[in-house]
């Protein structure tokens, strides 16, 4: 039996009911721990009781590490805080970061969280990598904010004079070529009063902390109201899940963005829920940049490592070649958690066995199933699988109810940790949630078995992305997605699948980049597509006709998103003339088909 490093994780089971038209509710047996009203409460208490303790840390100018005490966070929290309550800001004209993460930017979000300022950030690549800011102004029109930072104003300049209106206050690190702007010394160097603290004090549970702007099949944004209570309450789930975290300050080493949920909330919070430390790592999980990554982990050793799951396929490739970067990694590192996505198997079992043999056991792994609107943990597999890919119990607070639509069951949520609704889109809001009150995930999730759901849920794609073929049969994308990735390891980073109304489904395979000639990844997507056929007959699971999609996915078409996440539908729009070229008889030379009989 393999051996695990010891750590301590809730584990309780699930109370289930079906109703009289076929829907599941899954209430936790194991309790919600008390949470605090504000989630600053923490921050005050550890700067109280750990006031030389590392809060958040990164590297100045690529090289020694700038680092920000829970002392010193407090004092920016109220100076800077004083400084957002001068200007007036709320929900209808809120704060707005533009920038990705930096200490400036966790300083700004901890100060409006203190004194309660709803703030927003917003995905740099709007600013930076779109050429049209369509995006970006969509975001400025929505949230008409009344303040708003970018760390560098040259780098930002373009986006800024595209999007941000000049009546709009502009705060930065660094001021724009001109353009006038509120130095971030300048907020800093505000002098705090007693208002303040009666700012702090006035803060309930239901007051709006701040939004996360999230998109939709259109692509584009809706603002996903956060309330105190949805924060605190979901930092409370997360321990109670993984009691480990509150035992001994947990140690960061994260690359994950702001502006999304998983990094924003949930990373960014349980640091400072738990009187952590979090390093900012400036790598990311694509070739050009991974590098920075393994230079982190080679000085850093995390007490918990976070990651997607593309992110943990490059590092279970460098630790494989790397032992003093394995010996650092696993040093101390006491659980893996992946989200977002499914992990592959064989990247699963890559780091397990590096694992035993640098430090002789395996740590523990784990995942769960949330989302945005879910602050986001909803859903966590915490105990250690035989395999990847469970994810497990509703967590302690949250209602889960599993309800039929069409051929899948989806997943729906109801607790303190879930949000009322999107700012200003009161439709959207009408029509996310059932006529019980639960929140409409568009996940789809199964039991692993039926016959005994103390086993616990696995994901089962998105409904939205699934369709029929011509022949009435139902088409299950996310699992077909996932399968084809794993067989195409490593040279298949992602897939889009067509094949709504038609006879038979397609794809365009996505190759991870520096793999190889073209004609080499066409040799493997043959084999592919072979391999995979031989393994079935079904309609719904054999890919008949594959491209290799060679041109870049467009962040400003919606196709992708900065955290490499890919809307199917957006790709099938966007690419019609592929699709059609896909399914073209007979097949143009660019097409692959299967070779066997």
């Amino acid at each position: 039996m393999p051996v695990y490093r010891q750590v301590s994780l809730g584990r309780a089971g699930v109370s289930v009911e079906r109703d009289a038209q076929g829907r599941f509710l899954l209430r936790p047996t194991q309790p919600l721990g008390a949470y605090p009203a504000r989630l600053t409460e923490r921050l005050v208490k550890w700067a109280g009781e750990a006031p030389g303790r590392t809060f958040m840390a990164k590297r100045e100018g690529g090289g020694e590490w700038r680092r920000i005490t829970y002392a010193q966070a407090l004092e920016y929290a109220r100076r800077l805080g004083q400084a957002l309550l001068e200007r007036g800001l709320s929900a209808d004209r809120p704060l707005m970061i533009l920038s990705e993460n930096d200490l400036e930017h966790a300083m700004l979000a901890l100060a409006a969280l203190h004194v309660g300022v709803p703030f927003v950030s917003v995905s740099p690549a709007y600013s930076l990598i779109s050429q049209d800011f369509a995006k970006l102004r969509f975001c400025v029109d929505l949230m008409t904010p009344g303040l708003v930072f970018a760390s560098h104003g040259t780098r930002f300049a373009r986006a800024i004079e595209s999007a941000v209106p000049p009546g709009t206050e502009l705060a930065v690190t660094q001021a724009p070529p001109g353009r006038r702007a509120t130095l971030f010394s300048e907020l800093a160097a505000t002098r705090d009063t007693d208002r303040v603290d009666a700012a702090h004090a006035s803060i309930r549970p239901d007051t709006v902390t701040k939004f996360l702007l999230t998109s939709g099949s259109t692509g584009m944004s809706k603002a996903v109201i956060h309330t105190q209570r949805m924060l605190t309450s979901n930092l409370q789930m997360i321990v109670d899940c993984m009691p480990f975290l509150a035992e001994e300050p947990p140690v960061l080493v994260d690359w994950l963005p702001w502006n999304h949920t998983f990094g924003g909330n949930h990373n960014y919070g349980l640091a400072l829920y738990n009187g952590g430390t979090l390093y900012i790592d400036e790598g990311k999980p694509v070739p050009q940049l991974i590098g920075e990554t393994i230079r982190n982990l080679r000085e850093l050793a995390p007490t918990v490592y976070f990651n997607v799951p593309r992110g943990f396929e490059e590092i279970a490739r460098a630790l494989a070649t790397d032992r003093v970067l394995a010996e650092r990694f696993f040093s101390r590192v006491k659980m893996l958690f992946y989200a977002a996505a499914g992990l592959a198997q064989p990247i699963w079992d890559a780091l397990h066995r590096v694992a035993e043999d640098t430090v002789g056991e395996r740590i523990v792994m784990i995942t769960g199933l949330g989302m945005t609107e879910t602050a986001p943990f909803a859903i966590c597999a915490n105990w250690q699988a035989g395999r990847s890919g469970g994810i497990g119990h509703p967590a302690p607070g949250t209602e889960l109810r599993v309800a039929p639509v069409d051929d899948k069951l989806e997943a729906r949520y109801r607790g303190p940790n879930v949000t009322p609704g999107f700012w200003r889109q009161p439709e959207l809001t009408h029509d996310a949630f059932d006529e019980d009150g639960f929140y409409r995930s568009g996940d789809a999730v199964k039991f692993l078995d039926p016959a005994d759901p103390q086993k616990g849920l696995v994901f089962d794609g998105r409904i939205a992305e699934d369709f029929k073929l011509d022949t009435g049969t139902w088409v299950s994308v996310g699992p077909l997605r996932a399968q084809i990735i794993a067989s195409g390891a490593p040279y298949v980073q992602d897939v889009v699948i067509a094949g709504h109304d038609r006879r038979e489904l397609g794809a365009l395979i996505i190759p991870r980049p520096g793999m190889g000639e073209p004609e080499h990844l066409r040799r493997i997507a043959q084999d592919l597509l072979d391999s995979l056929g031989r393994e079935t007959a079904s309609s719904s699971q054999r890919i008949a006709r594959a491209m290799l999609l060679t041109e870049p996915l467009s962040i400003d078409a919606g196709e992708i998103t900065d955290k490499g996440s890919i809307n199917q539908r957006a790709v099938l729009t966007a690419r019609a003339a592929l699709v059609e070229e896909l399914y073209r008889n007979p097949p143009s030379a660019r097409v692959i088909v299967p070779s066997y009989s």
